[in-house]
């Protein structure tokens, strides 16, 4: 098995086809969405590939570590929109193709008009190990 994670964008992913902000959608449509993606989730509970997920609220804060014995430096609250995630989800499957299955499947949750958004979601594999690095014998 191995996880990935399935990351939603706010803004900074090619247009979706149904590309409506869901701020401009129907309390209807909304709840639609979610349910979709309940749904979703709950089918891969059932078998075994689900592992997490969440939605994120747009807000956010950054923060730096500052040197010992000072505060934490903060900036924000905001963020480059490339880089604004609306959610995520972990998955567990056999393969990189039942990932990008999944994943497919997961981009039709409907939108405005209740149709289905066919938005673009980023795939990310886990790393499973770090790299190797063979020993070598400087010594001539």
């Amino acid at each position: 098995m191995a996880k990935y994670l399935l990351l939603k964008h706010y803004r900074g992913a090619p247009a979706a086809v149904n590309d409506v902000p869901m701020d401009q959608w129907t309390p209807e449509e909304i709840s639609a969405h979610l349910q979709f993606m309940n749904d979703f989730a709950a089918r891969l509970e059932k078998t075994g590939e689900f592992v997490d997920g969440q939605a994120l609220a747009p807000e956010g804060t950054w923060v730096r570590y500052d040197g010992e014995g000072r505060p934490p430096v903060t900036d924000g609250p905001f963020a480059e929109t490339k880089d604004l995630i609306a959610g995520w989800m972990v998955i567990d499957v056999d393969s990189h193709e039942r990932a990008v299955q999944l994943a497919g499947e997961l981009s039709a949750a409907p939108g405005a008009g209740g149709k289905p958004i066919h938005e673009w979601l980023e795939l990310r594999p886990f790393l499973s190990a770090p790299p190797t690095v063979p020993e070598c014998d400087f010594h001539g």
